[in-house]
């Protein structure tokens, strides 16, 4: 068993001898997504497993060991890990529990102290934590975030973004339940075989796999059936975790739409977009800024030519991140930064404007900054945009979901009322400037 080494102040270290031995536990938010960050971390040798424990169990675990007054998200996914070393599936002397940090306010830079409280409070403070960050937060033997591991990460986080988008506008349709199940499965297994053999990870090759997907994709057959399209935003957490959200795409699918989700490109190149409006409203050094310039444009290098794909293959491709940024101009300004800050803001007005006005804006408990730029929001957005059809749902350990589904229920009740309006006043159009039709 390897010795526990402990830093100046007193943070067990995760060391190089750990790093043979034991297994590192990740918290789900993105189920595809981490699935290829998980298999890129293998390829590095670290032994690693995504979580899949989900469920009342999971809850109760976070409220015993985290402070109820917490926000929900730290509860899920402190309690996700905690219930997981508890489970007996895992040797809790051979584990470690890792989880990101981004330098910021609220849970970006603070559950990973909430967690090791919550891990001493469970007797299991013997097991090492694991910061993921690139802010210089925190640093362990055993664990290195190199060049080369970053740049996979942004494959797979691109590449992630690609197959959720066009799933996303298939599965909806698809004549035999399941096929679009089978392509993100296929589409899975061909990039993670390449992964793990060194390829798929230069741009040339990376254009090519775009194409590959949305091909196989567009080989799903589908239905020509008009459903109304539905958004999800919010907290990061609770807008793409199935376990923060209830199922929330299942639910919508299960009832007939079709779920519209953001990508998590936006959220990284925002976050890097801070730092540069940081030197520039508050100061700082001019490096910094033109580093996060510099980054900021390579990602959108990256995204630019996933929206090509999309765009190439006849599937609805959401706008890139600049455009993002100009749907907030006189509603908030670029300061405004804490959890999601404009970008939940921005990603309402660009479903809006992109067709898509019926939108589930998803406010975990605790979460006040959300609750601001999502919540707070809703009024004016409402007032600019009259047929806009918005609903926040709150999520906490006390939230019935039956309470939740039904006020999603009342919002696509008012959709579709909307839709078929619509489609009235075009068909009477129609008619108008067509007599003879009629």
């Amino acid at each position: 068993m390897a010795e526990l080494v402990y830093d100046k102040t007193g943070r067990l270290l995760f060391t190089k001898e750990m790093r043979k031995e034991y297994t590192l536990l990740i918290p789900q938010m993105l189920p595809d997504h981490f699935a290829m960050l998980v298999s890129i971390f293998r390829s590095e040798g670290y032994k690693v497993e995504m979580l899949e424990n989900t469920g009342r169990p999971v809850i109760d675990a976070g409220q015993k060991y985290v402070h109820n007054d917490a926000c929900y998200p730290a509860i899920l996914v402190i309690g996700q890990l905690i219930n997981a070393v508890q489970s007996g599936k895992y040797d809790p002397h051979k584990v470690a529990l890792v989880i990101t940090q981004t330098g910021g306010g609220c849970r970006a830079s603070n559950y990973i102290h909430l967690l090791r409280k919550a891990l001493e409070k469970a007797g299991l403070d013997y097991i090492p934590v694991i910061s993921v960050n690139m802010s210089g937060l925190e640093s362990n033997p055993g664990f290195k975030l190199t060049v080369g591991l970053i740049r996979k990460v942004v494959y797979a986080v691109i590449y992630g973004d690609l197959i959720m988008n066009v799933a996303n506008q298939v599965r909806p349709y698809e004549l035999t339940p399941g096929d679009t199940d089978s392509a993100v499965q296929s589409c899975m297994d061909f990039l993670l075989h390449d992964m793990d053999n060194g390829k798929g990870m230069s741009f040339k090759s990376m254009e090519v796999n775009f194409d590959r997907i949305t091909s196989t994709f567009k080989a799903v057959p589908v239905s020509k059936e008009e459903k109304v399209r539905v958004g999800i935003v919010g907290e990061i957490y609770v807008k793409y975790a199935p376990l923060g959200n209830n199922n929330l795409a299942d639910f919508l699918l299960s009832e007939g739409a079709e779920p519209v989700i953001p990508g998590l490109m936006d959220f990284i190149i925002f976050k890097i977009n801070n730092r540069e409006v940081d030197v520039n409203i508050y100061g700082g050094k001019w490096i910094k800024e033109r580093f996060c310039h510099w980054l900021q444009n390579y990602l959108m290098k990256y995204q630019h030519a996933m929206i090509n794909a999309i765009k190439r293959s006849g599937f609805r491709a959401p706008g890139d991140f600049n455009e993002l940024h100009s749907y907030i101009k006189g509603y908030l300004g670029d300061g405004n930064k804490m959890g999601e800050g404009w970008l939940l803001t921005a990603e309402m007005l660009e479903l809006i404007h992109t067709g898509v006005p019926n939108i589930v804006c998803t406010q975990p408990f605790g979460c006040l900054p959300n609750h601001i730029v999502g919540k707070g929001m809703i009024r004016k957005i409402k007032d600019d945009y009259p047929w806009s059809n918005v609903v926040a749902i709150d999520y906490d350990p006390g939230a019935t979901r039956i309470n939740q589904e039904n006020r999603i229920k009342l919002m696509l009740a008012n959709a579709r009322a909307l839709q078929k309006k619509q489609g009235l006043q075009a068909e009477g159009e129609h008619q108008e400037q067509n007599p003879a039709a009629v």
